[in-house]
């Protein structure tokens, strides 16, 4: 541990500052609009990681204005409204020479308005509030959700910088979902004795030190991996924030690197370290839980301008804190075999992938595909009987500008084959608080979508998706472990499902979303035959993010 540190202090200490890292909530617009310009070829936008810095935001919306003559009046519109609230690098210069000064619901000098505005000589920090509100209504569900909460974020010297983001939100009326089975992001909270209210919360924050070619943070927050329209193979939002140790280091313009070192919830109970406290109250137990971590690093090489490689290892281990997975540059496979003398019983859980994207090779174009390779057996890998193939992986194409400006048609293909996600130690599954890391639909399903986004007008953007999604069996750990031949692609199905999905959001000001959504689905139960028929209107608005 100690060898650690002194590794990421040597590295900073090397450097010199160029750029600062607040990370951006990734539901910001403005990724769905650097990505739509990335896929015309007018801007480089590396997102397959998210989030990303506001600072880096800022830095492809300048290089965007660049070329403004090729933008429609529209794409400028919007361009001109994002680099309102982006104006974080512009901030951070003229702090240089700035005196202490502070104001409360003012606008600051790109005409944004902040709830509190502090500036000072190298130092700079915005605070906004967070509001929430709205209604969802339909097949049993008549619920009306409000939330507050407040973000912060800010700047100091030429090096640090950080960002605090709380939002508490409250689900009060009939149908309360606690068990999120779709692609909304899983909670942690607590339902009312009555069973008509419901509240939890969404934590982001985090502490950064940025050099000119890369940057470590400390923090809790998101970490999404890979491309994908409603969920994501190897690291999506389903579950929960989770604490994290960052790093991304950029050290030739064709080659990046990041790494990410994470503290999960396992949700299992240590029952050798829970103990009787004496008292009375809730059982006189205090329940420990079992330890639970995450190590991810990935390379990204760009032999060509728009073409991607990507290279990743992850490995979710358990017990304890293990030195060898806080070395960045580690190649974890080896180190589970070495430090656990390769038994089964007392290793970890290990995974691969690897994505290849391309953008704009095909006129305004993007083509992508994400393999997750979970557990494979090479000797058997064409054997019919002796094949593990455990691994899931995602195709998909969208192209803009389809006969109409700003008209953007996808599809997409996703397929997780039996057991991906799961490992015979239950501490070790491939999930957070219970919810799985990767694509939410989990093992031994596969998912067909097809969408169109339109923006008629700057910043209101529409979207209408529609889903196909087969659901098999969990299957036993005998199956996974013993069986041959394994079993086959969706044995034990157990629904079929087909969703439309219909949604307008606009952002009217700065960090203000007024949104509205319409879900329609079909499922049929594979045991049963039994049909049922669910439908879902929703409407509100989001004060920051």
């Amino acid at each position: 541990m100690k060898q650690t540190i002194f590794f990421f202090l040597l590295l900073i200490t090397l450097n010199s500052g160029k750029s600062q890292v607040v990370y951006e909530h990734h539901r910001n617009d403005i990724y769905e609009y650097l990505y739509r310009m990335a896929n015309k070829g007018l801007v480089v936008f590396d997102d397959q990681i998210r989030p990303l810095s506001r600072v880096y935001l800022a830095d492809c919306l300048d290089s965007l204005a660049k070329r403004s003559d090729q933008l429609t009046k529209l794409e400028r519109d919007e361009l001109a409204f994002y680099q309102r609230d982006l104006s974080d690098k512009a901030a951070i210069a003229a702090t240089k020479t700035a005196t202490p000064k502070a104001g409360m619901f003012v606008k600051d000098p790109w005409n944004r308005w902040r709830g509190l505005l502090i500036t000072g000589k190298d130092f700079l920090m915005r605070v906004d509030p967070i509001l929430s509100g709205g209604g969802i209504y339909g097949s049993g569900r008549a619920l009306r959700t409000y939330g507050s909460g407040a973000r912060l974020y800010g700047y100091a010297g030429k090096h640090w910088s950080w960002h605090f983001s709380f939002h508490d939100i409250t689900e009060a009326g009939r149908g309360i979902d606690t068990i999120r089975e779709n692609a909304a992001t899983g909670i942690v909270g607590r339902i009312s004795a009555s069973k008509k209210s419901l509240n939890y919360s969404e934590f982001r924050g985090g502490i950064a030190y940025s050099w000119k070619n890369g940057s470590i943070a400390f923090g809790q927050d998101y970490l999404l991996w890979g491309y994908g329209q409603n969920g994501r193979a190897v690291l999506s939002d389903k579950a929960p924030t989770f604490p994290q140790l960052r790093l991304d280091y950029q050290p030739l313009p064709w080659l990046k690197f990041n790494y990410m070192h994470a503290w999960l919830n396992s949700n299992v109970i240590d029952s050798n370290r829970t103990y009787n406290t004496g008292v009375d109250p809730f059982g006189g137990r205090r329940d420990i839980y079992v330890p639970k971590y995450l190590a991810t690093h990935s390379l990204q090489f760009t032999p060509i301008k728009g073409l991607d490689i990507h290279l990743g290892e992850s490995v979710v281990y358990s017990d304890r804190l293990k030195a060898g997975y806080l070395i960045p540059i580690m190649f974890f496979k080896a180190y589970d075999k070495l430090s656990t003398n390769d038994n089964i019983n007392a290793g970890a859980n290990g995974q691969l992938f690897l994505q290849l994207s391309s953008r704009n090779h095909v006129k305004k174009t993007h083509l992508y595909a994400t393999l997750f390779v979970d557990e494979i057996l090479l000797g058997g890998v064409f054997d019919p009987v002796k094949s593990r193939n455990q691994l899931g992986y995602t195709v998909g194409v969208n192209t803009t500008d389809v006969g109409l400006s700003y008209l953007t048609l996808g599809a997409e293909y996703t397929r997780i084959r039996p057991f991906v996600y799961r490992n015979l130690t239950p501490a070790q599954n491939y999930t957070h608080n219970d919810y799985v890391l990767g694509d939410w639909i989990g093992n031994n399903a596969d998912r067909m979508l097809l969408f169109a986004r339109f923006t008629p007008i700057p910043r209101l953007r529409t979207m209408i998706r529609y889903e196909y999604i087969r659901k098999g069996g969990a299957g036993s750990m005998n199956q996974q472990y013993f069986q041959q031949p394994q079993p086959p692609f969706l044995f034990d199905l157990q629904y079929k499902s087909s969703i439309w999905y219909v949604e307008a959001t606009y952002q009217w000001i700065p960090g203000v979303y007024l949104y509205t959504n319409y879900t329609h689905q079909n499922r049929t139960e594979a045991v049963s035959g039994l049909a049922r028929l669910n439908s879902r209107f929703g409407f509100g608005f989001l004060v920051g993010l």
